[in-house]
């Protein structure tokens, strides 16, 4: 007999796992057999025969398919939702209320949304409105009220239409967080299964403050405390039955019992709500009778005024800022802002009051403003004439040519340079390639000052400059200044071609009232959860504003620009009572007239225009928007003291101002009789920046009174008054500009273009030939 088994090791262990496996999958096969056998024999002492078996076969089969579709459904209408991330907040828009300084409410963005008021300092009757009509066994259901939802199906098939709904609370909780308002079988599958994950979740009363806090009520608010505020006026804590009752009618149909919109149907539905109180219970007949007699009404909201360009432009900061320090936990904030409401509405009256009475006549159809003080702290936005016809918000989010008002800039990088305020330049013809600017008037001046050549705003010589000392250098200034839009380094950039908004040049200008200072405009002060605990505090969390331009630098850019209000275009700006800075600015064919300017206390800038871009008839920033920006600031100015700005000290001629002689003043200005001496010329309408077009005249006498005795004691020297610039100024010039400081000079139509046309006659105030600037 031969030996089967193997010779080899690994033959062997082989054939062993084989037989192993051989031997359990026939003993497994065995146990089951056993195993069946019992199960049988089990059975058939239960055996069921006769109509018992069907019977017993359909329960069966019912069941096994109740749990496949039950199975189904539950795959197909279960919602993705887990406690990984801030389920309750998801999808939660911001509400921000916005107060002034003092803290008054001046309006609000986002949602409204209060959710600070704890449930047990909500009033009973309140909670018991709203549980009596809209889920009346809310603390004794699960999640999902069966019998409530068959009663609902059952007056709904009785009226043949929907009457009543069958949803607890807990799920309309569930569809307000997580879900859609579509009306779907899988949607009302997908509530009644995140109702019972909330259930498992949270407790009855957290449900119930969530139901309270979040549920819209109409008028754009959500939840109780809010809409008791914006209906009523008061807090939810102080509301009468007859209110309350008026707000969980709100619940069913917001869009259909609103009382801003209906008071009639409100009242309707509150003595619903009312009547369903008393027949839960809740309230006794003599507190119905009460509440009906002293139904609820409307706080008064007449002569509420609301900073809507304001506040659009505040709450995109705000959201910055939420971003910034990492508020993304909260959602409900109050907001304390810079704005000043007294100047927000003098600045909205004025420039529709201008365009009222000017705009069809020069065709300018928009106009924007900004008013801040000299550290950046908005105090009024003007985004054009009527916030309620367009939202469009022109004083941040337009993108317009500055024309001239973009020269100092030039001249400030000049002054970097090397240059001073009296070093001697030419106004002179020059072509950079196909292109050949040149001054509004048609004519060039020659020899000049630097300071002259600013004030009567020449064209020609900015872009000289730029030629001599890089328009990068330009670009630069500018960005320091906090210039954020894009800019090109061509040949028209030194007439103001690149495109700014009105917010973003007025902070730059905002620069130059600060003595060099990067000025960052601003409108929060500081963001707090509505409990009061401040989130962000500028004066703690903002960085201190940054030294970017050398202060001597800016008192001489000052100083120039000083006189182009006194003695140059923007002399329709001048307010005769304070040191004060600006420039005009006129764009291609009257597209865009500027005029920005400061004194110690504000920096404000105005434009006009027209959306579509058309031409004006004429306007230039020495006519509608001087005349703005002087209205505006002088009425601003009314309680404020002179104060020096850098490179224009504080000294006799605004110590004491004399009322007649500031009147006198005005109306000869107003007459276009405004003179400078210059070699025994006097120049009425000096342009050049597309402002106005040069006239020379012979001086006959009149004027300005306060300039002519400030210049009798000039009239023999040698230099223009222009040239003779403050002590900060008169710093030696390099020696290649004391030989003449020649170099190639041009001009321009008037800021990005638009000079050289026909003068036209006019009898309207501010046709150019009347001298306003």
């Amino acid at each position: 007999m031969s030996d089967w088994r193997p010779k080899n090791r690994l033959s062997a262990l082989l054939f062993d796992i084989d037989g192993r496996v051989n031997d359990a999958c026939f003993g497994a096969w065995q146990m089951l057999r056993r195993g069946w056998s019992a199960y049988d024999a089990a059975l058939s002492r239960w055996r069921i025969r006769g109509p018992r078996r069907v019977i017993v076969d359909l329960c069966g089969d019912a069941a096994t398919f109740g749990l496949m579709i039950a199975i189904g459904s539950l795959a197909y209408g279960l919602p993705a939702v887990s406690d990984s991330d801030d389920v309750w907040n998801r999808g939660r828009e911001y509400s921000v209320t916005f107060t002034d300084a003092s803290g008054t409410i001046i309006g609000r963005r986002g949602i409204w949304q209060d959710d600070a008021v704890p449930l047990d300092e909500i009033p009973g009757y309140v909670i018991a409105a709203v549980l009596a009509t809209e889920d009346a066994r809310f603390y004794d259901h699960f999640g999902v009220d069966v019998l409530g939802t068959i009663r609902a199906m059952l007056e709904n098939m009785r009226a043949n239409h929907v009457v009543q709904g069958g949803s607890s609370i807990t799920q309309q909780v569930a569809k307000n967080l997580f879900l859609s308002p579509e009306r779907s079988i899988r949607r009302k599958m997908r509530e009644a299964f995140l109702a019972l994950w909330i259930e498992a979740r949270l407790s009855k009363n957290e449900i119930l403050k969530l139901y309270l806090d979040r549920s819209y009520l109409g008028g754009g608010t959500y939840g109780v405390e809010a809409a008791a505020q914006f209906y009523f006026g008061k807090s939810i804590r102080d509301v009468t039955l007859a209110e309350a009752a008026m707000l969980a009618g709100l619940f069913k149909a917001p869009s259909n019992f609103a009382p801003h919109i209906d008071i009639n149907a409100a009242r309707a539905r509150a003595n619903v709500v009312l009547n369903r109180m008393l027949e839960t219970g809740w309230v006794s007949q003599g507190q119905v009778f009460a509440a009906r007699r002293e139904p609820a009404t409307l706080a008064d909201r007449t002569g509420y005024y609301s900073p809507d360009w304001f506040l659009d432009w505040a709450y995109e900061e705000t959201l910055r800022l939420i971003a910034e320090q990492r508020l993304d936990g909260e959602y409900v904030f109050e907001v304390k802002t810079t704005v000043d409401l007294g100047l927000q509405r003098l600045a909205q009256d004025i420039i529709n009051t201008t365009l009222d009475e000017h705009g069809e006549a020069f065709n300018a159809n928009q106009a924007a403003l900004v008013a801040m003080t000299t550290d950046g702290a908005v105090k009024a936005i003007v985004g054009g004439r009527d916030y309620e016809e367009s939202q469009f918000n022109r004083a941040t989010e337009a993108l317009r040519q500055p024309g001239s008002s973009w020269k100092p800039f030039v001249y400030l990088a000049a002054l970097q340079a090397g240059f001073r305020p009296g070093s001697w330049v030419y106004d002179a013809p020059i072509r950079i390639g196909n292109w050949s600017p040149r001054n509004y008037s048609g004519r060039y001046h020659g020899r000049t000052t630097m300071i002259r050549a600013l004030a009567r705003s020449f064209n020609s010589v900015p872009v000289h400059l730029a030629q001599q000392i890089g328009r990068q250098r330009i670009i630069d200034v500018a960005r320091r200044l906090g210039i954020k839009t894009p800019l090109r380094a061509n040949a028209s950039m030194p007439l103001g071609t690149n495109e700014v908004t009105v917010m973003g040049i007025t902070g730059a200008y905002a620069g130059f009232a600060s003595g060099g200072r990067l000025v960052e405009p601003y409108a929060v002060l500081e963001i707090a959860r509505p409990t009061g605990e401040v989130l962000y505090s500028r004066a703690r969390n903002a960085p201190r504003p940054r030294q970017v331009i050398d202060p001597e630098l800016i008192a001489e850019l000052n100083t120039m620009l000083h006189e182009v209000v006194v003695s140059g275009t923007g002399r329709r700006a001048y307010l005769g009572t304070m040191p004060q800075g600006g420039k005009t600015g006129t764009t291609q064919n009257y597209r865009d007239a500027w005029f920005i300017g400061f004194t110690g206390h504000f920096v404000t800038g105005v434009w006009f225009g027209n959306d579509d871009y058309t031409p004006m008839r004429r306007v230039t920033g020495g006519s509608l928007p001087a005349k703005t920006w002087h209205d505006f600031m002088s009425r601003a100015h009314e309680t404020k003291l002179a104060v020096a700005i850098p490179g224009v000290p504080l000294d006799g001629r605004y110590a004491a101002v004399d009322p007649q002689l500031v009147s006198i003043e005005t109306e000869t200005r107003d007459s276009g009789g405004d003179e400078l001496f210059d070699s025994g010329e006097t120049f009425v309408g000096a342009g050049a920046d597309g402002d106005e077009p040069l006239r020379r005249e012979r001086a006959a006498g009149g004027g300005s009174v306060s300039r002519v005795f400030r210049n009798m004691f000039n009239l023999f020297s040698s230099d223009p008054p222009s040239a003779r610039a403050p002590a900060a100024a008169r710093r030696p010039a390099p020696a290649r500009r004391d030989r003449g400081g020649w170099f190639s000079g041009g001009g321009d139509r008037g800021g990005s273009g638009g000079g050289g046309q026909d003068r036209r006659t006019s009898n309207s105030p501010f046709a150019p030939d009347r001298g306003f600037r």
